[in-house]
């Protein structure tokens, strides 16, 4: 298991130049934007624009804070991620313009090489004690508030664990809210996969 505390995730410019994104995690470690074989980044959205393209990678966009997007993605209908939908995936190197709906937006971004690695990207809310463990891969739980105890382990707002065998999870919130967060599985579909 491996924190990964928010105030030292990396920021840097989007792939555009349009932008900057601040990365959670990257493997393998270093790697740049067109080398990576996973990445997990969030990004602030303050206009309407085109994403980045990433050839050979499948993303997947959620919505942190902010009203939502409209992603129009090239060969498919017009796609609105709020808050409250559930992730948008969509191939990395098809032409994909943004929308916002009312002001900026902090999005969630998970990517993945295609043909090496597959991911999924789940909203979920942790509001009793239990046991979360990847059936394949490793996963990652990133934090929307803080509360979530990993392990034994308090994380707080956008910290994340990484990890490939069982945690105990357990939300922390008032008055039995839970806590929110956003659960990230990648699984090899060739070669070794690196945490």
């Amino acid at each position: 298991m491996r924190i990964l505390r928010a105030a030292d995730h990396a920021v840097m410019p989007w792939k555009n130049g349009a932008g900057a994104t601040t990365q959670i995690a990257v493997a393998p470690t270093g790697a740049g934007l067109d080398s990576f074989d996973w990445r997990v980044s969030m990004a602030a959205v303050i206009e309407d624009g085109p994403f980045s393209t990433f050839p050979g990678v499948d993303r997947t966009l959620a919505v942190l804070e902010g009203e939502g997007i409209v992603l129009d993605v090239a060969g498919r209908a017009p796609c609105e991620l709020t808050r409250e939908s559930p992730p948008a995936a969509f191939p990395g190197d098809a032409p994909t313009h943004g929308r916002l709906i009312n002001g900026p937006i902090t999005d969630l971004n998970v990517m993945s090489r295609r043909g090496r690695l597959s991911h999924r990207l789940t909203r979920c809310v942790i509001d009793q004690p239990a046991m979360i463990a990847p059936e394949q891969g490793i996963m990652m739980l990133l934090t929307l508030a803080p509360g979530l105890v990993v392990d034994g382990e308090r994380l707080g707002t956008l910290d994340a664990v990484l990890f490939d065998t069982p945690v105990a999870v357990e939300g922390d919130a008032p008055a039995g809210a839970g806590v929110v967060c956003f659960l990230v599985e990648l699984w090899e579909t060739a070669g070794d996969l690196d945490k």
